[in-house]
């Protein structure tokens, strides 16, 4: 989205808003500007979200790491560190598109932040460790030890988001009417938002750790990679690129980011409430955060 500034984009769906758009705007031009607004701008708050945290920005920032994590033989420091510095990234990525209708407590934010670095490296080094301890022939010890960071990764960011975001089930998350209009709080739509984004965190890393391994294990063993090896780190890293491009919009497009949430499987008071036209609501919206 580098075609339009946050704020072209905010002007003219100020413009659409109040039916004073140019008669000259096509109707691709205010999708655009759409776009450009619901990659940059924090839906809850308003805040211009950070480029390194946007989810737009995430496979430009987020390849380095996935790369660091999985060149082959990995030392004791080089786990801890990228398994670090990732879960730091994603942190600050979970706090950036969270759900943002009540206050964040920094207590959770501290404590999801220092759940998920430790789990993703005790995972990490853990099972570096069996593999490297395991009988068999030093091929087979590289191929699996290739495949340790997506455990540590899924577990770790899984634990990250659900720390931090533990108090909405007892506070409630924000629901809306098809009006736009703020309805409450529902502690059932905050359950429906958290388990949704645990099972896209879940899966978010699958392509990302998964397809690089297995494109460079038959990669390697093509006669140019044999010829010049030091080719693998650029391929390696195009990988990552791809399936960055390709996996990240799978994994955020399973759960929309606003979700919905039917009357019936809400608390009773969002139950029997009408709209403005006295027509009874049956279904409220919410931001699932990403």
């Amino acid at each position: 989205f580098f075609d339009m500034s946050i704020e072209k984009s905010r002007g003219i769906l100020q413009q659409h808003k109040t039916h004073s758009l140019p008669p000259t705007m096509s109707e691709d031009t205010v999708w655009r500007a759409k776009q450009v607004y619901d990659a940059m701008v924090h839906p809850d708050t308003g805040d211009i979200i950070p480029p390194p945290f946007r989810m737009s920005g995430f496979a430009v920032f987020g390849t380095p790491l996935i790369v660091g994590m999985l060149l082959p033989n990995p030392t004791l420091f080089r786990t801890i560190f990228f398994q670090s510095i990732n879960q730091t990234h994603n942190a600050a990525v979970n706090y950036s598109n969270r759900n943002a209708s009540q206050p964040t407590a920094m207590k959770d934010l501290v404590t999801g932040y220092i759940g998920a670095v430790l789990s993703s490296v005790s995972i990490a080094v853990g099972l570096n460790q069996l593999v490297a301890r395991a009988n068999v022939s030093a091929a087979t010890r590289t191929m699996l030890s290739r495949f340790v960071p997506f455990p540590a990764v899924a577990t770790a960011s899984s634990c990250n988001m659900l720390l931090m975001r533990r108090s909405e089930l007892s506070t409630g998350i924000s629901v809306h009417d098809s009006e736009g209009v703020v309805r409450g709080e529902s502690k059932a739509a905050a359950k429906s938002a958290i388990l949704q984004t645990l099972v896209t965190r879940v899966i978010l890393p699958a392509p990302l750790l998964i397809i690089p391994p297995v494109a460079m294990m038959l990669v390697n063993k093509t006669p140019l990679l044999k010829r010049f090896p030091r080719l693998a780190l650029p391929v390696e890293s195009l990988v990552c690129v791809a399936a960055f491009v390709f996996g990240l919009p799978f994994a955020i497009s399973m759960f929309p980011q606003v979700g919905t949430i039917s009357a019936k499987d809400m608390e009773p008071e969002f139950q029997g409430l009408t709209d403005s036209n006295g027509q009874p609501i049956e279904k409220f919206s919410f931001n699932k955060g990403l």
